[in-house]
């Protein structure tokens, strides 16, 4: 029951914040902001900030990454989505999520961080150090360069914050990691409790987190800055990663259900979101039993609509599971989470490491263990498929690596779009994706970016010019 509260405060509070800020309220490093004030509780702040971060990652990062990992398409007779299934976007479509993850979740964690010296706060403060090293990451793998060292000079200095390279943020994610780590005490007497929505205050997790965490960025520098990712997870080896999901989990009353939910709720209560051909039928050529995990049989099978063919499909595909959130019309998809980091993720994230020799164990065994992890988080049956998918990974560095992407693709349907999306950018697995029906780039090109928002365009003089959404983000060499 105080769990339940808690997240209700810290969503209800998210309803009301002002969305119409003018400046990027960022503090990227771990300095002291003295127009911060640091009277404000950390366990008020902590849930907060956390509600603060899942709510971009599960409704505006969850809806473009799905889309765009093709794991879903925008319904016939529906309109909610068809600019983004088009790649016809304006700047001012993420003024939300920048601001939210800016504005709102920073702000709370960097009060959090300021009061790391007082005794009793300073696991809250290692907590709030590793969230803010994840917003970074969402904010700097969708829009590339952002504020950093600009960032932090006070309330009236603060509304054009130059921009930073990609580069110096990654550097920046990495320090920020390693300064979380030396903090936590799993022994301390003052651990959070279930103000810590992930978690509930377990900091032997939190150490699980930093390091997967930590494994996940250097990752994303492997097509870039191969030599500096080698040498960041060479030095992660006999460190214990996630073997579970770090996530927020939501339960069905006003205020408190999962962000896509709510979202679609408002809009009406339409299910926008259906099953789109390109992973289905991938799937099914497999013979993957999770096809009927994450969609909802219609007529007794699972339907699909080719990609971007809203106008033209009348017939409409199938809903995804209540377990995604996208299911407005099931009370259940309410309480649907919204995964940080998941436990597949981890596993597939050492299998990569291990296949490219930059970090010791079992590539097969990891590669397994990835997606057993991923059938038994939606109670799927696998048969005789992991076998089957063992008994076909390859012998080969560069295709064991595709075979990992491909099969953390399938893993993350639904659940993780944006770290799907994300991934292949990285590395451009899977290979299948196809050109919508609607798209108005040419055949065979995709989104790679978010565009910068509106406010910045209009109200940041040091803002360094607008993007397309062809322009790749520095690690993204592909």
């Amino acid at each position: 029951m105080i769990k339940r509260n808690i997240i209700k405060s810290a969503i209800c509070l998210l309803t009301v914040l002002s969305l119409t800020i003018t400046g990027c309220k960022d503090f990227l490093d771990v300095n002291d902001n003295p127009n911060l004030s640091e009277s404000a509780e950390p366990k008020l702040l902590l849930p907060s900030a956390q509600a603060s971060i899942a709510l971009v990652l599960g409704n505006h990062y969850q809806v473009y990454g799905g889309i765009w990992s093709q794991y879903w398409t925008q319904n016939f007779g529906n309109s909610q989505f068809k600019s983004i299934e088009q790649y016809i976007l304006q700047a001012s479509n993420f003024d939300r999520p920048w601001q939210t993850l800016y504005a709102d979740a920073m702000a709370d964690l960097q009060i959090i961080i300021n009061q790391r010296n007082v005794t009793k706060y300073k696991q809250y403060a290692a907590i709030a150090m590793l969230l803010k090293a994840y917003d970074l990451q969402l904010l700097t793998d969708a829009f590339g360069d952002i504020p950093l060292k600009d960032a932090l000079k006070g309330e009236n200095d603060n509304i054009s914050p130059k921009y930073d390279s990609q580069k110096e943020v990654y550097d920046s994610i990495f320090a920020i990691i390693d300064n979380a780590k030396t903090m936590i005490d799993p022994e301390s007497e003052f651990l959070p409790g279930a103000e810590d929505l992930i978690f509930g205050g377990d900091m032997d997790k939190w150490i699980q987190f930093a390091n997967t965490l930590k494994l996940r960025a250097y990752l994303r520098l492997s097509e870039v800055d191969a030599a500096t990712a080698q040498a960041g997870i060479t030095a992660l080896a006999g460190v214990d990663f996630l073997t579970e999901d770090a996530s927020i989990v939501y339960i069905s009353t006003g205020g408190n259900q999962n962000p896509l939910y709510a979202e679609l709720v408002a809009l009406g209560k339409y299910r926008q979101l259906r099953a789109s051909r390109t992973v289905v039928s991938q799937m099914n050529a497999l013979n993957d039993p999770r096809v009927t995990a994450y969609f909802q049989l219609t007529g007794g099978l699972i339907k699909s609509m080719p990609q971007g063919s809203y106008d033209t499909n009348p017939n409409g595909a199938s809903t995804p599971v209540p377990a995604m959130g996208a299911d407005p019309l099931t009370a259940a998809s309410a309480q649907a989470p919204v995964k940080f980091m998941s436990s597949y993720e981890s596993y597939f994230l050492q299998a990569e490491a291990v296949a490219r020799g930059w970090l010791t164990g079992d590539a097969t065994t990891l590669y397994q263990e990835g997606i057993t992890a991923s059938f038994q988080a939606y109670n799927a049956t696998p048969g005789t498929y992991i076998t089957t998918q063992l008994a076909a990974f390859p012998a080969t560095k560069a295709a064991q690596i595709e075979a990992i992407i491909v099969q953390k693709y399938f893993a993350m349907c639904c659940n993780q779009s944006f770290e799907a999306w994300t991934e292949w950018r990285r590395t451009g697995y899977p290979t299948f994706f196809v050109t919508p029906v609607v798209s108005s780039l040419p055949a065979g090109t995709f989104p790679v970016r978010f565009l910068y928002p509106n406010t910045e365009l209009t109200r940041n003089p040091n803002f360094p010019g607008a993007k397309l959404v062809t322009d790749k983000v520095w690690w993204d060499v592909n």
